[in-house]
């Protein structure tokens, strides 16, 4: 189940994803067996994120808008860095930020700590120097940002991609080329609820980002497209709840996946997943799970 991933060696290629995943889960599964442990975005300084609601509910997933909150990075790697490192995990940081010295400061607090095994970047946040654009709409913005990124820190960088695009290839190959270890792919979809009761958007942000099983063939459309574009590693995330829809990601192209929503309804998810893909690669005779990676394409 051993795999080697952007240059870090993880026990397996389950992950949780950012924001999703808190500390209080440790209570209820052993992060210690997990690939990797990606706690929610931090930036640079705090942010308090958007007012309520934050969350709904949806057929087959759910809207989220908490808007970044996080107590900045140095609270981070004195409080919640070393919270994992006591647990057992490995950690990956997903990292935010409004501009891109930003990013870079952020990545650059990380690259002094101890027990980061990589950055993940988030390019779905608002740029505010132009006009609060998401980064990762644009490849030369994705692109800046994770040069910049890569010149602060001295772990792998993996680069977690918007689907609010036409072409999520055109990102990926961008931010390839600008040095990214690997892509994540992906966050969540744009979405809105209305009250009917209120006559009003449900959440306090008017509009949230679609996760959960909804999402998951958008997702895996994304992963194989871009498997066929790019050279580096692809994390699969979105609408992940079975080993199952694991293996499907991981022969559209994933070298590793995450898991979501479904830590909401189960928190142990993410490991049952773990043993579900060790037993799926007994069965078939697997000398690693790697070789699930990119079957369709064969």
């Amino acid at each position: 189940m051993a795999i080697d991933f952007a240059g870090i060696r993880l026990k397996n290629p389950v992950m949780t994803a950012s924001g999703t995943f808190s500390r209080e889960y440790a209570a209820y599964t052993d992060v210690s067996k997990l690939g990797a442990v990606i706690p929610k975005s931090v930036g640079y300084q705090a942010r308090r994120g958007n007012k309520p609601p934050r969350t709904a509910e949806t057929p087959a997933g759910m809207l989220n808008a908490i808007g970044l909150e996080n107590n900045g990075v140095q609270t981070f790697i004195d409080d919640e860095l070393t919270f994992w490192r006591a647990a057992g995990a490995t950690v990956i940081v997903s990292i935010a930020g409004e501009t891109v010295d930003e990013f870079a400061r952020t990545a650059a607090a990380l690259s002094e700590a101890d027990g980061v095994a990589a950055i993940e970047v988030n390019v779905s946040c608002p740029n505010v120097d132009r006009g609060g654009v998401q980064f990762g709409c644009r490849p030369k913005a994705a692109a800046e940002v994770t040069s910049a990124v890569k010149n602060n820190c001295g772990c792998p960088v993996i680069v977690k991609l918007t689907p609010n695009v036409t072409d999520i290839t055109m990102v990926a190959m961008a931010v390839e080329q600008a040095g990214a270890d690997a892509v994540a792919m992906i966050n969540t979809l744009k979405g809105m609820a209305i009250d009917i009761r209120r006559e009003a958007p449900f959440l306090g942000n008017q509009t949230g980002g679609l996760s959960g099983p909804a999402i998951k063939p958008v997702a895996i459309r994304m992963v194989y497209e871009t498997y066929e574009k790019i050279g580096i590693p692809i994390v699969g995330v979105g609408g992940i709840a079975t080993t199952e829809d694991a293996i499907e990601f991981m022969m559209a192209g994933a070298a590793a996946i995450q898991i979501g929503t479904a830590s909401f309804v189960e928190p142990g998810a993410a490991l049952r997943i773990v043993r579900g893909l060790e037993e799926y690669a007994e069965v078939r005779g697997f000398a690693s799970i790697s070789e699930v990676t990119g079957r369709a394409h064969r």
